[in-house]
C-alpha cells in the first residue's frame, strides 16, 4: 500500500511537469480510487489552476485537497448535515496539514507575489520552460499536497 501512494506522490509531480495544473496534478493522482477517469479528473479541476482561474487566491495544490476530501466523505443528500460535518472536518485537517507546511493556502502568498494578484481578466498562464519552473515553488506544493492525501489515505 505504502508503495502504490508513494507511486500516486510521484504521479502528481510528474502530471504537473508535463504542463497539467497544480489541482489537476494532484486530483488525477488519485481520482482512479473514487471511479473518475483521469481525463474527468484533470476536467473537474482545470479552473482551479493558478490559485483558481489564474487569480491567485487558493493554491491549486490545496484546492486539489478540498477536491479529493470531497470525493472520500462527500455528502450526496442535501440534509445531511452529518455528512456535510464529516466532510467539512477533513477539508480542515487536510488543509491545516497544508498551510502548516507551506505558511499559507495562498498562492500569491507562496509564489512571493505579496498579493499582487492580476486582475480580473489576466488569464494566459506562463509559458512552461526551464524558467518557469526555477522561479516557481509549485512542484514542491503539488508534492506536499500529494503526500498530505496518501497519509491520510495510508491511516484510514
Amino acid at each position: 500500500m505504502k508503495e502504490e501512494l508513494e507511486e500516486r506522490v510521484q504521479r502528481a509531480v510528474e502530471n504537473f511537469m508535463s504542463g497539467y495544473g497544480c489541482c489537476q496534478s494532484v486530483v488525477a493522482a488519485f481520482a482512479d480510487i473514487y471511479g473518475f477517469t483521469d481525463r474527468q479528473a484533470k476536467l473537474v479541476a482545470a479552473g482551479f489552476g493558478g490559485g483558481v482561474g489564474r487569480l491567485r487566491m487558493m493554491c491549486g495544490a490545496a484546492s486539489a485537497l478540498v477536491i479529493l476530501a470531497g470525493m472520500e466523505k462527500g455528502q450526496t443528500e442535501g440534509s445531511d448535515r452529518e455528512g456535510k460535518a464529516e466532510c467539512y472536518r477533513l477539508v480542515q485537517e487536510l488543509l491545516a496539514q497544508f498551510r502548516e507546511k507551506n505558511g499559507s493556502l495562498i498562492c500569491a502568498e507562496l509564489l512571493g507575489l505579496d498579493n499582487k494578484a492580476p486582475a480580473f481578466g489576466s488569464f494566459v498562464p506562463a509559458e512552461r520552460n526551464a524558467q518557469y519552473y526555477k522561479a516557481r515553488p509549485c512542484a514542491a506544493k503539488v508534492e506536499c499536497a500529494a503526500r498530505i492525501f496518501a497519509e491520510y489515505l495510508s491511516r484510514k
